[in-house]
């Protein structure tokens, strides 16, 4: 959970999920100054959040590819022992990613050209049971995502195939009420 305290860890995480990159690439993505980034990326590898996987010369230098070991999550638990003056920050740094992500999917054209790709929103009235049992409902399907993910990982080591990139935005909150 330590981390993860940093917003920017939380996004350098989320990136080493994906694919296995440098700090110098993670910097140019992220549009961050190499020497920051290297300093969270040795705190996740200092947490066991990240690994090193290889190293390549580089212009007499030696430049360092990690992966993700872990997911940037937080479980109830976690986010339960967080300070409340880290929270909204932290909210409002995962909401923007989201945003982010789904608009370049959006001018790229590939957050609609599949077939099967899914939007929606669902406004519900709950009572305390039915908030426990949907936030229940939302912890199963992101624990099934990830054991898809993992999947998916085996059968492209095995096939050598290239995998595509997705992404997953599952919320749960409290409205506001709304006035008519």
């Amino acid at each position: 959970m330590k981390a993860l305290a940093h917003p920017l860890r939380v996004h350098i995480l989320a990136l080493l999920n994906e694919r296995v990159a440098s700090p110098n690439q993670l910097a140019n993505q992220l549009g961050e100054r190499l020497g920051d980034v290297s300093y969270h990326i040795k705190a996740l590898k200092e947490s066991d959040c990240i690994e090193l996987v290889r190293t390549e010369p580089r212009r007499g230098a030696v430049e360092h590819f990690y992966r993700a070991t872990k997911h940037a999550f937080f479980s109830d638990e976690d986010w339960e022992q967080l300070p409340m003056s880290v929270k909204p920050s932290m909210s409002a740094n995962l909401l923007r990613d989201i945003v982010d992500d789904a608009m370049a999917a959006m001018e790229a054209g590939t957050f609609y050209a599949r077939s099967d790709h899914h939007l929606s929103w669902t406004p519900t009235m709950l009572d305390e049971q039915g908030w426990r049992e949907a936030v229940v409902a939302q912890m199963e399907f992101v624990e099934r995502l990830l054991q898809i993910q993992a999947q998916s990982t085996e059968r492209l080591a095995e096939t050598g195939a290239e995998g595509f990139p997705a992404s997953f935005a599952l919320m749960g909150y409290e409205t506001p009420s709304r006035v008519e």
